[in-house]
C-alpha cells in the first residue's frame, strides 16, 4: 500500500508539499458495529471525491454495512475514481486488475466504479473489459442500496444519470480517516466552466448550490463534535449562488428572485458559527473571484488566509485555448487585489499545465515569468494529459513532444521549489497561530498543524494536545515546512 501512494504522487508530476487537490488517495477505515457485511472504499483525485465517499459511506451504512480499511474483510470495493489525467485512470485500471485476481476465489466479492471515471467510462468497464459489477455516477449514490441489490440477483448495475438538483444537502457525511479536528464540507456540485482540457463538466455535470442553511447546519455540527477547521469545496466556490425560490445557476441569472446568496454571504455565515472555527474553501476561479469575497476574508479572522487560485499557463493566448475566460492581466489583477485587501502575508497557491497544445517556448517562458510575479506558496504541476470528449481533444492537436513537456514541467517545479523556500523563510521569526492536526509524520514527540496561510508548522510535543491553537514562533523552514516553537 505505502509503494501505492508512492506511484500516485510520481504519476501526479506535482509537489505534494499543499495539502489540497492531488492525485492521492485514501482508504475508508473500520467500523464494527455487527452488521453483515463491509464496505472498502479506495478515493482517488481531488477533495470532492474524498468529501463524496463520505457520503456514500454514510447511506451504505444505513443501508446495513459497516466499512473496513483491509480489503480482504470486504464483501463490497468501492473505487471512487479521478479522470483528469491519464495515469490517474491507469493506477485504477491497475488496482481493478488486482481486485478481480482476489475474487477469482472469492466469487461473491463485489466490485464497483465510483465518480467521474465511472461517469466517464461506464460502458467500456461493464460490457468491453468486465471488470466491475457495478458503476455508479457522482450523482446517484442514493441509488447504491438497489443497486446492489441488482447485483446480488445477478445482474450489472448502472447509474451515472447527471442530475440538475442533487446536492446530497440532507445527507449527514461519515468523516473517513478523520484527525477530528478538520472537515470538508460540500457546498456545490458540477461546474459550468468548459475549460477546454478538462472533462469535469462531462463527468459531474452542471453547477448547482447547496441551501446555505444546511451548510451552516453542517458546520454547527462538526464544530460542536470537537472540529475546528472546515474547508468549503466545489469546483468553483465562487460561483456559488442559492435562492430559496431557485437553486439552478442558468435560472438564477434569467429570473428576479426574493432572496440571493453569493459565496461572499455564505462564507460570512459559516464564519459566524464560531470564532473558534477556522473556514478554509477550494477553489476559486480567476475570472469569478470578487473583492466583496477578499474583504469578507480580511475581516475575519477566522477566515483563513489562503486562496488556491489556478493560473493553468501565464500566456494570454494559451488561456485563450485553454477557455479560461480571462488573461494574464486579469489574473495579474486578481492577484494584486489579495495582496492589498488581504495582505502579503496571505497565501496563495496554483495549478500550472506544461506543454499545452501549440504552447511555443516563449509562453512557457511566460508562465515562469508569472510565477516570478506571483511567488506561490505552493502549486500543483502536471504535463498536459489529453483526455477524451474534451473540447481540446476534438479541436487540438497535442503536438508538444513528450520529452519537451517533462522538461517544461521540471522548470516550472524548480521555480515553485525556489519561491516556496523563499515565501517560507518570510516567516521565519513571526509569531504564527497554529491549529494542532496531530503528531508529525517523523516523530512522535512532535506535533504539526497550520497557520493561516495553509503551511504546515512543526513544533515540540510537550503536554500540547490535538485540536488545540498555539502561538508558534517560526524559527526555520524547508521548502514544504515551517519549524517552530510554541510562545507561552
Amino acid at each position: 500500500m505505502e509503494q501505492l501512494i508512492k506511484d500516485i504522487d510520481l504519476l501526479a508530476g506535482q509537489e505534494t508539499t499543499a495539502p489540497e487537490e492531488s492525485c492521492g488517495f485514501k482508504v475508508s477505515e473500520e467500523s464494527n458495529t455487527g452488521k453483515s457485511r463491509k464496505l472498502y472504499i479506495e478515493s482517488y483525485g481531488c477533495q470532492m471525491n474524498f468529501s463524496d465517499s463520505e457520503i456514500v459511506t454514510s447511506i451504505m451504512q444505513k443501508d446495513g454495512f459497516d466499512t473496513t480499511s483491509e480489503v480482504d474483510g470486504a464483501d463490497v470495493i468501492f473505487l471512487n475514481t479521478c479522470s483528469i489525467r491519464e495515469k490517474a485512470e491507469q493506477t485504477v485500471r491497475n488496482r481493478l486488475v488486482h481486485f478481480n485476481a482476489l475474487k477469482k476465489n472469492r466469487p461473491g466479492l463485489m466490485i464497483g466504479i465510483l465518480g467521474c471515471m465511472a461517469e466517464r467510462l461506464k460502458d467500456k468497464l461493464l460490457e468491453e473489459e468486465k471488470m466491475v459489477d457495478l458503476v455508479v455516477g457522482p450523482d446517484a449514490y442514493r441509488d447504491l442500496p438497489g443497486l446492489i441489490r441488482e447485483v446480488d440477483e445477478g445482474t450489472k448495475a448502472v447509474n451515472t444519470f447527471l442530475s440538475r438538483e442533487e446536492t446530497y444537502a440532507d445527507i449527514s457525511p461519515v468523516r473517513l480517516n478523520s484527525n477530528g479536528v478538520t472537515a470538508f464540507i460540500s457546498i456545490m456540485r458540477g461546474c459550468d466552466n468548459m475549460c477546454s482540457f478538462c472533462v469535469v463538466p462531462f463527468t459531474r455535470g452542471r453547477e448547482r448550490s447547496r441551501d446555505p442553511h444546511s451548510i451552516v447546519a453542517e458546520a454547527k455540527a462538526l464544530f460542536e463534535q470537537g472540529f475546528r477547521e472546515v474547508t468549503l469545496l466545489g469546483q468553483n466556490v465562487d460561483s456559488y449562488k442559492w435562492s430559496p425560490e431557485v437553486n439552478n445557476k442558468a435560472q438564477l441569472e434569467k429570473r428576479e428572485v426574493s432572496e440571493v446568496v453569493n459565496f461572499a454571504h455564505l462564507l460570512q455565515m459559516v464564519a459566524d458559527v464560531s470564532p473558534e472555527l477556522r473556514v478554509r474553501f477550494s477553489t476559486s476561479h480567476p475570472k469569478d473571484i470578487t473583492d466583496e469575497v477578499l474583504h469578507t476574508i480580511a475581516r475575519n479572522e477566522n477566515v483563513c488566509n489562503y486562496i488556491h487560485l489556478p493560473a493553468q499557463s501565464g500566456n494570454s493566448r494559451v488561456l485563450k485555448l485553454m477557455n479560461r475566460t480571462y488573461d494574464r492581466d486579469w489574473y495579474i489583477d486578481r492577484v494584486d487585489a489579495i495582496r492589498r485587501i488581504i495582505g502579503q502575508e496571505c497565501g496563495i497557491s496554483s495549478d500550472m499545465i506544461a506543454g499545452f497544445c501549440t504552447e511555443t517556448e516563449e509562453e512557457h517562458q511566460d508562465t515562469l515569468s508569472l510565477m516570478d510575479y506571483v511567488k506561490y506558496d505552493f502549486s500543483y504541476m502536471f504535463f498536459y494529459s489529453e483526455r477524451p470528449g474534451t473540447l481540446a481533444a476534438r479541436k487540438y492537436a497535442d503536438d508538444i513532444p513528450l520529452d519537451v513537456k517533462k522538461r517544461r514541467l521540471q522548470e516550472i517545479i524548480q521555480k515553485q521549489q525556489q519561491h516556496s523556500l523563499e515565501r517560507n523563510k518570510l516567516d521565519i521569526g513571526q509569531i504564527q497561530q497554529v491549529l494542532i492536526e496531530g503528531t508529525s509524520k517523523k516523530s512522535d514527540q512532535q506535533l504539526q498543524g497550520r497557520n493561516s496561510a495553509n503551511k504546515v508548522v512543526i513544533f515540540d510535543k510537550k503536554n500540547y494536545q490535538k485540536g488545540q491553537y498555539v502561538q508558534v514562533k517560526i524559527t526555520d523552514c524547508t521548502a514544504a515546512t515551517l519549524f517552530g516553537e510554541v510562545v507561552e
